[in-house]
C-alpha cells in the first residue's frame, strides 16, 4: 500500500529492513505518526499492511527474509572493506550466493514479485542484492547449470562494487545531471570493479567480467569497450537487463521511480538496441508486471488489489475488487486471463 494511504494504527504485514539487513520495523508493528514520518524521511513509498479481507493473500519471494538479511549484511561488509582499503572476503560472498541460488532453484516457477520496501539511504546495498536475485532467476529460466548460476549470482551481487571508488557527490547528483568530466569518473566504475574482483582468489574471473561489461549495449553504444551483441558475455547481458529494471522501479541514482508495468514497457522499448531482446522477453515472462498486493483501478471503474499471478501471461493477474466508483461493494474477483474485456487502467500507489 502506498505510504500516503496508510492510516495510524495499521499493522505491518512484512518487516522493513535497513540497507544493511537490520530490522527497522518488524512484522506486526502498529504504525504511529512518528513511524510514518520516519519512513517518509527514508524515502520508503509503500509498505505491506495486514487486512482481514486479504488474509489468504501470499506474497512469495524467491528467497527468504533470513537469506536476504544475510546478503545485505555481507554486501555492506564488502563495500566497507573496499572503502577502508581491505580485501573482500570471497568465501563469505560465495556462501551467501550459494543460499540465494539454492532458494531460487527451490522456488523456480514463482514470478518475481519485486516491490521492495526500500529506503533511498545507502541504495547500493539493496540494489546489489536485488540484481543478484533477479539475475539468478533469469539464469534459471535460461537453463544455466548450478555452477554457472553461482558465477552469475556472484557477478550480480558484486556488479557495482566499483561504485565504492566513485566520489559520493557524483553518485548523489544522479546520472542525468553529470558533467562530461563527472560522467567519465562515474563510468570508470566498471573498470574499478573489474580490477577489484579479479584479485579475489575465491571468485571466478568471470565475476570480474560481469562488473566490467554490465553497461555494454548490444548496439555497441555502451561502455567501457563498445562491445556488440554476443561479444558481450551472457552474464553481462543478463545483469544489464535486471540492473536497469531495478534502477527504474526504485529510482536509483537520482531518477524518479516508475511502476513495474512501466519499467517492463521501457525494457521492451530498449530490447534489440541496448538490451538483448531474447533475455528481455524471458525476463518479462518471469516478473510480476503488476506485483501481488498492489492496488489497481480497472477499466470497469472498480478498485481492487492484485491477489494472484498468471504465470502464462504475467500482464493479466487476478484482481480482487472491493470498491466501485468510490462505493464499497461485495468482494469479487476478476481473473484477467478469463475476463478478457477487463483491463487494468491505473495503479494506485
Amino acid at each position: 500500500m502506498g505510504i500516503d494511504y496508510v492510516k495510524i494504527g495499521d499493522k505491518l504485514a512484512r518487516s522493513i529492513l535497513t540497507s544493511d539487513g537490520q530490522i527497522l520495523l518488524g512484522k506486526g508493528v502498529l504504525l504511529t505518526a512518528g513511524y510514518l514520518s520516519k519512513l517518509r524521511g527514508l524515502g520508503i513509498t509503500a509498505v505491506y499492511i495486514e487486512d482481514e479481507q486479504f488474509q489468504d493473500l501470499q506474497i512469495i519471494d524467491p528467497i527468504s527474509d533470513e537469506t536476504r538479511r544475510e546478503a545485505l549484511h555481507n554486501v555492506k561488509e564488502a563495500t566497507d572493506a573496499i572503502r577502508s582499503g581491505r580485501s573482500i572476503d570471497g568465501t563469505k560472498v560465495k556462501k551467501t550466493v550459494n543460499s540465494i541460488v539454492e532458494e531460487c532453484i527451490a522456488n523456480q516457477g514463482v514470478l518475481m514479485n519485486l516491490m521492495d520496501m526500500r529506503s533511498t539511504e545507502n541504495w547500493l546495498i539493496p540494489h546489489s542484492v536485488s540484481v543478484c536475485i533477479m539475475a539468478t532467476v533469469l539464469g534459471i529460466a535460461r537453463c544455466l547449470d548450478r555452477n554457472r548460476l553461482i558465477e552469475l549470482a556472484v557477478g550480480g551481487l558484486m556488479h557495482d562494487v566499483g561504485l565504492t571508488k566513485v566520489p559520493k557527490e557524483i553518485l548523489e547528483k544522479g546520472e542525468d545531471r553529470l558533467s562530461d568530466e563527472e560522467r567519465a569518473l562515474y563510468e570508470k566504475h566498471t573498470e574499478e570493479g573489474f580490477a577489484l574482483l579479479r584479485r579475489i582468489q575465491e571468485l571466478s574471473v568471470v565475476t570480474a567480467h560481469v562488473a566490467y561489461q554490465h553497461h555494454e549495449r548490444v548496439d555497441g553504444t555502451g561502455y567501457p569497450r563498445q562491445l556488440t551483441g554476443d561479444d558481450i558475455h551472457l552474464y553481462g547481458r543478463i545483469v544489464a537487463v535486471v540492473d536497469l529494471y531495478d534502477k527504474l522501479v526504485n529510482g536509483t541514482l537520482g531518477a524518479k521511480p516508475v511502476l513495474p508495468h512501466q519499467a517492463c514497457e521501457m525494457l521492451m522499448g530498449l530490447s534489440g538496441r541496448y538490451l538483448d531482446m531474447e533475455l528481455v522477453q524471458l525476463f518479462l515472462k518471469n516478473v510480476a508486471t503488476y506485483p501481488t498486493g498492489i492496488s489497481v483501478r480497472l477499466s470497469t471503474g472498480e478498485v481492487g488489489v492484485v491477489v494472484d499471478q498468471n504465470k502464462s501471461i504475467p500482464m493479466r493477474p487476478v484482481v480482487r475488487v472491493l470498491q466501485e466508483r468510490y462505493r464499497f461493494v461485495e468482494t469479487k474477483e476478476y481473473n484477467l486471463i478469463k475476463d478478457t474485456t477487463v483491463f487494468i487502467k491505473d495503479v494506485l500507489r
